[in-house]
């Protein structure tokens, strides 16, 4: 029997701050200019023998959802996405070459909306990565899909091309919420396109809600989840929507009289995570959440889980590598990205092969701190051993500062100290707070939390 998740409204309210998300340590805002392709060049010499994850950015949509802060082109002109296929295909050529032996365990379309493409165009990126690349045969292909425009039997083409998990966007089914965001969908053909894809063998797969939005209350978003838990989600992910229409020009589209309270956001999430623990999902961490025989749960189970910029992954042995506008890689101690414009994408590709314009090296220290974030994040627990045989430090001594920020979370009940004080653990009702702890240990995130959004 699942016992109840305990939801501390107190807690919620003293801890309500602003903070990084660490799909990477540091952040992306400590990326820089100066970084250059020779830097990650040298990078990828390092690790030559590192299997690759490969992400593609589409940044292509055909209509805008209006709370949307992706990277992303609205059009309808289906022959732009043409042309950036041929700078796909320059960038392809161009990175294998420093790739070459090293075989794509995972590979994932993003956007934008990746399922833009029509057929032909899907068909023709899929040649180019099998001829750029060489894949294992056991794969993971994973590709986000807006299910307002394909059709049923696009899945089977997607299941010829090799993918085998899908991510699909329903935000809410509520039909005024839908209007109010510009993105109105047919549910019955969520189900259908649901069933048909575990009819092809799709054996993952994720749907992602956001909790925030315009008309929203407990009593719509109870009859959203409802929907959601009958359609049986390998996964799930429930994002907090946040309000930036500063930074974010199409938000503006959203009026501030029609977004829930505060008060109402947060009861919304209590509600989810005490529905989604109801039905046996485990909460992998923040906004995720996975059946107890996903692979994500049994990874942290296992506290092997990794985190990257693509979420939450089983693959932290592979380098992560990106193509198309705005992409991020990861490989070994280093970030690179790349242009956020196609028309800046296009002419760097068109003059350098490339399109990197900014990045990251981290330090031994920043590699330190951020592989006791990633075991913090992922696993909710924290053992000071690994960490000091690895990089030759007295833990206690190396983060004195730190640990003693650990002492009102500890007094709240969200850290609990090993018996032989050898390290830690966040217990199951205060996994919440797992982004606090994790800037117990950031040297950057303090001076720019302003920056990131509510954590909660």
């Amino acid at each position: 029997m699942t016992t109840e998740f305990v939801w501390d409204q107190k807690l919620i309210d003293k801890y309500n701050l602003s903070g990084p998300r660490y799909t990477s340590y540091p952040t992306a805002l400590e990326f820089s200019a100066n970084y250059t392709n020779a830097d990650f060049e040298q990078a990828l010499q390092k690790y030559p023998e590192r299997p690759l994850s490969v992400y593609i950015h589409i940044p292509f949509c055909h209509t805008l959802c209006y709370f949307c802060a992706c990277n992303k082109v609205i059009t309808r002109h289906i022959e732009k996405a043409d042309l950036y296929l041929d700078y796909l295909e320059k960038e392809f050529a161009y990175r294998a070459q420093q790739l070459a032996g090293r075989k794509v365990n995972q590979f994932h379309l993003g956007g934008g909306t990746p399922t833009y493409l029509v057929p032909a165009q899907m068909k023709r990126l899929m040649k180019m990565a099998h001829q750029y690349f060489t894949f294992t045969d056991d794969r993971e292909m994973g590709i986000e899909i807006d299910p307002r425009r394909i059709e049923l039997n696009y899945m089977d083409m997607l299941v010829e091309l090799g993918f085998n998990r899908i991510s699909i966007g329903i935000q809410d089914f509520n039909p005024q919420v839908q209007e109010a965001v510009n993105r109105v969908q047919d549910a019955k053909f969520i189900t259908d396109l649901i069933q048909h894809s575990r009819d092809l063998g799709i054996d993952s797969i994720n749907l992602d809600l956001i909790y925030g939005l315009p008309f929203q209350t407990v009593d719509t978003f109870k009859e959203t989840l409802d929907q959601v838990i009958t359609l049986n989600p390998d996964r799930l992910s429930v994002f907090n929507y946040a309000h930036l229409p500063a930074r974010v020009p199409g938000q503006a589209k959203i009026k501030d009289e029609t977004l829930p309270s505060a008060a109402t956001k947060l009861a919304i999430f209590e509600y989810s995570i005490k529905r989604l623990h109801q039905e046996g999902f485990a909460f992998i961490g923040m906004d995720h959440f996975a059946k107890p025989d996903n692979e994500l749960a049994q990874a942290q189970k296992a506290g092997i889980l990794h985190r990257n910029f693509q979420g939450y992954t089983t693959h932290g042995e592979a380098d992560l590598v990106g193509f198309g506008c705005t992409s991020i890689s990861m490989v070994g101690d280093t970030y690179a990205q790349n242009a956020k414009t196609t028309q800046e994408y296009y002419e760097l590709i068109d003059t350098q092969q490339q399109a990197i314009i900014k990045g990251f090296s981290l330090s031994k220290e920043d590699c330190l701190r951020r592989d006791i974030i990633k075991q913090i994040i992922c696993n909710f627990s924290l053992d000071y051993a690994p960490f000091e045989k690895e990089y030759g430090i007295n833990f206690k001594q190396h983060f004195a500062a730190e640990l003693e920020l650990l002492n009102t979370f500890i007094a709240d009940g969200i850290v609990v100290m090993h018996a032989d004080d050898s390290g830690f653990t966040i217990p199951e009702n205060y996994k919440l707070f797992v982004r606090h702890v994790c800037m117990a240990f950031d040297e950057y995130s303090n001076l720019k939390r302003a920056s990131f959004s509510r954590i909660l």
